[in-house]
Order: C-alpha cells, then structure tokens, then sequence
C-alpha cells in the first residue's frame, strides 16, 4: 500500500501491487463505531465506487443488526449466490478489531483477532486481476497492510 492510497471519511481504497496470489494476506485494523451499521471490504479488479461493473473477487458485508457477514462475488456485472454462515460475530461497537484475509489457492480465509470466521471459495479464475481493496463504513481505521 502506498501514500497515494486514499483514506477520507472512513473510506480507504488502495491498490494491492501485483494483484492477489495464493499465500498473500492483507490486514485491516480499525475500531466499530459506537453506533454502526455496516463495515464492507471489497476486492475488486478496479478501484470503483459501487455502479461500477468491475470484477468483485470478495464482497465481505458486515451488518451489525443482523450480526452477519455476508460474502459474496460479481462476475462480468452479476452477483452470486451470497454465503453468510457464521460460527460467531466478532464485532462489537467502539471495539478495535484485526480481520485478516489470507488467499489460499482454493479460498479466501478470513480471520478476526486471529480467530478463523469464514472463507470464500474463490470464483474470480484470475486471482492476480484482483489490484484494489477498498474498506468503507461505520469505523475508524488504524491501519490496512
């Protein structure tokens, strides 16, 4: 990530260098709102706001009413099914938290403070294609590496 990345307004977008590759992980520290809604982190094929038809590698759509964390991928404009099983919420208002995403070769594993939450099957065939992360919603963050 570098200093040209953009980080206003609780949004951050960023480019991962070389796009996403089995056994890279990238980190996103930040602390929940005391009153949120959502929190969603994106990796797509283009930084983008969201009428844009770019490739979505993984949607991660966390939802505090619900406490759910949806998953979930766009394919040349189309939206998939979205998964959302939990064993646990992690996220709790005014609270920090670590979520680490690991690409390995068949899924994105998603972990927050170092406990597994999920994962997501990878459907985008190019893995490398997926060159920005973008977080946006009801936190601050502390950090994205």
């Amino acid at each position: 990530m570098d200093d040209q990345d953009k980080k206003e307004n609780g949004e951050y977008i960023g480019e991962i260098k070389g796009g996403m590759r089995p056994s890279m992980k990238l980190v996103v520290m930040g602390i929940v709102d005391k009153k949120p809604k959502s929190i969603e982190v994106t990796l797509s094929c283009k930084p983008q706001g969201e009428d844009a038809e770019a490739d979505v590698g993984l949607q991660l759509k966390v939802t505090f009413m619900d406490k759910a964390v949806q998953r979930n991928a766009r394919l040349a404009g189309k939206w998939g099914p979205c998964e959302n099983t939990l064993s646990f919420f992690p996220f709790a208002p005014g609270e920090a938290f670590k979520m680490e995403i690991v690409c390995e070769h068949q899924q994105f594993r998603i972990l927050v403070d170092g406990q597994p939450l999920c994962g997501f099957t990878h459907r985008v065939s190019k893995l490398a294609s997926l060159t920005a992360l973008r977080v946006f919603g009801d936190l601050q963050l502390t950090k994205v590496a």
